[in-house]
């Protein structure tokens, strides 16, 4: 049952790797807010099934789609299967979550190529196949998660760095391309957030606001930046990070 403030009703949003983590969380909270919303995985059905009733919960109509972003392929066809059963796609989550790390001179070049393909790539080939809807429907919001990684750089991270912080410039040309056309297009970059890593990694001490931030509060924020209020707003990389970095 729905009892949000239904700013995003009408909205269709697809939500990649939404199947846990912060995705999951954005995801929900579209589906709380009034939006039909695509979950999307790689491989795991039982935690896709297992959001997509979460959302339907909510009472949000919801596709459950098991798509790797690297495949153009299946990209097209989930967003055509998403635009026959929901409606043509008006606000896209890119939210790539894979995360090792590597003493760079350990770094295997198949990890390095893997990272450049699962982020940048995916995020390529899901923007490019929803546009097109977008430009038909004459507004869109394009929503890259970066991360800390994309402002400050990383400690054995050199291939989350650097395909991070392509996703920042990537999500500005797409900004200063399409703003006279109605779409949008911004970063967000979460730090420190609950459940991502476990608490004993996390420097506590070290966050001005003296706590680790939470998935509804990443969520909160793509909600605003999909929703009416923020149409005037373009090419920005939002840092919710508790003062770490500023």
């Amino acid at each position: 049952m729905r009892s949000g403030t239904m700013r995003l009703a009408g909205r269709v949003a697809l939500v990649t790797g939404s199947t846990r983590g912060l995705g999951r969380a954005i995801a929900l909270a579209y589906a709380h807010e009034g939006a039909s919303v695509v979950i999307n995985g790689f491989s795991n059905r039982e935690t896709l099934e297992r959001t997509a009733a979460e959302a339907r919960e909510l009472g949000a109509k919801v596709l459950a789609s098991l798509a790797d972003v690297r495949d153009r392929a299946a990209v097209d066809r989930m967003v055509g299967q998403a635009r026959h059963e929901l409606g043509p796609i008006d606000t896209l989550v890119n939210c790539p979550a894979p995360r090792t790390e590597h003493p760079f001179q350990e770094l295997p070049y198949e990890e390095w190529h893997d990272m450049l393909a699962v982020v940048l790539d995916g995020s390529f080939h899901t923007s490019q196949s929803v546009i097109g809807g977008m430009l038909e429907g004459g507004r869109g919001t394009i929503i890259n998660i970066i991360g800390i990684a994309g402002q400050t750089g990383r400690l054995h991270r050199a291939h989350i760095v650097a395909a991070k912080t392509g996703l920042v410039g990537f999500t500005k040309a797409l900004a200063l391309e399409f703003a006279s056309r109605g779409i949008t297009a911004n970063a967000v970059s979460p730090a420190f957030i609950e459940r991502q890593r476990p608490a004993n990694e996390l420097p506590v001490p070290e966050i001005p606001v003296g706590r680790q931030g939470r998935p509804d509060e990443v969520a909160a924020l793509c909600c605003f930046l999909a929703s009416d209020d923020a149409r005037y707003i373009t090419g920005q990389n939002y840092a919710l990070n508790g003062g770490t970095y500023m």
